[in-house]
């Protein structure tokens, strides 16, 4: 009897999985364009992926690129064809150039939830995290590391790794740290830097990697970069500069397309971000600061904000990138 019973079971699960593959393959697909390291292994992608698609009755399609310069990029050159619904990966020095396009739609959201240094005033796109701009080194490797940004650019002889701000958040986030410090001066400070500087990476990834792997003792990062070795290495030989001077504002921020093949899952996925489920991944995936309440709160291993956020007007920042891009690229070649 028990084997007539098992063969009737085996049967009908033999008939219902054809149903349940057409049930899966039948579910509305969001596509979500960001940036390589949100969707790597480590990174909140997976996390993020499992919890909105256990609530959605969807699937989540992550399609990555290098970094959030590159996203406004492919965006633009896919034009009103684009197949993304979400634009997850951009920063606050590209949201008027972004909204500028006519290729995001305003959000629609409450946005009074938001925990953040500045106020938060954009229509069209929903912040996520934030984090700080900051060099980080190995404190094995160099024991003399420098105190503020004016000893960064006039003294030692350590190299250090920097990425590209025509292709990278990192790297556009220091051109604007060192415009908004120095002003007209910023070219003449390029010119005093350059020596320094082993490579320009086109992304973070690459860039971080360079230093992990012992190319220079130095590389742009993030004050909350030493966190990660901490919580998931337990190495305590990383450090992050600390500059007098502030640290430049990094707000990441996504945005539902102005075609989007299905705009209201975009703005459900949206509101997802601002909840504990997505924020509560944020600091020990993202290694940045949540935007919103967190069941946990933040790791020890955080350092705490610091003393003085600089930031430029994201139209400002705008208006002058191509200008201040070819200021750095004139001093970088000399």
């Amino acid at each position: 009897m028990n084997k007539i019973l098992a063969r009737f079971l085996f049967c009908l699960a033999l008939i219902g999985a054809p149903v349940a593959a057409a049930s899966a393959a039948d579910l509305p697909v969001l596509t979500v364009y960001t940036y390589n390291s949100f969707v790597s292994d480590w990174g909140p992608g997976p996390q993020v992926k499992k919890a909105f698609e256990a609530e959605c009755a969807c699937r989540i399609d992550f399609v990555g690129v290098e970094d959030g310069v590159v996203l406004l990029s492919r965006l633009r050159l896919e034009g009103a064809s684009s197949k993304a619904d979400v634009v997850l990966g951009l920063d606050t020095n590209l949201t008027a150039e972004a909204a500028a396009t006519g290729l995001f739609a305003p959000h629609g959201l409450d946005l009074s939830s938001l925990k953040l240094p500045i106020e938060w005033k954009d229509q069209d796109f929903v912040p996520y995290d934030f984090g700080y701009f900051a060099f980080v080194w190995d404190t094995t490797r160099l024991k003399n590391p420098p105190k503020s940004l004016v000893d960064l650019v006039g003294g030692g002889t350590e190299k250090i790794l920097i990425e590209d701000p025509r292709s990278s958040t990192p790297g556009l986030g220091l051109l604007l740290w060192i415009k908004q410090v120095y002003g007209d001066r910023a070219g003449e400070v390029w010119r005093q830097l350059r020596p320094r500087i082993l490579t320009v990476s086109k992304s973070w990834d690459e860039a971080y990697g360079l230093f992990l792997k012992g190319e220079a003792p130095m590389v742009l990062s993030y004050t909350t970069s030493p966190a990660y070795h901490i919580i998931e290495e337990k190495k305590t030989q990383y450090a992050a500069d600390s500059f007098p001077e502030g640290h430049y504002l990094q707000i990441e921020v996504a945005g539902v397309t102005a075609h989007a093949p299905h705009p209201e899952l975009a703005r459900k996925f949206l509101q997802f971000m601002l909840t504990t489920k997505f924020q509560d991944v944020i600091p020990e995936t993202n290694w940045m600061y949540p935007v919103a309440a967190t069941s946990t709160g933040l790791p020890a291993a955080f350092p705490p904000l610091p003393g003085k956020s600089l930031m430029i007007p994201s139209d400002e920042a705008a208006k002058n990138r191509k200008a201040w891009i070819d200021e750095w690229l004139a001093a970088m070649s000399q």
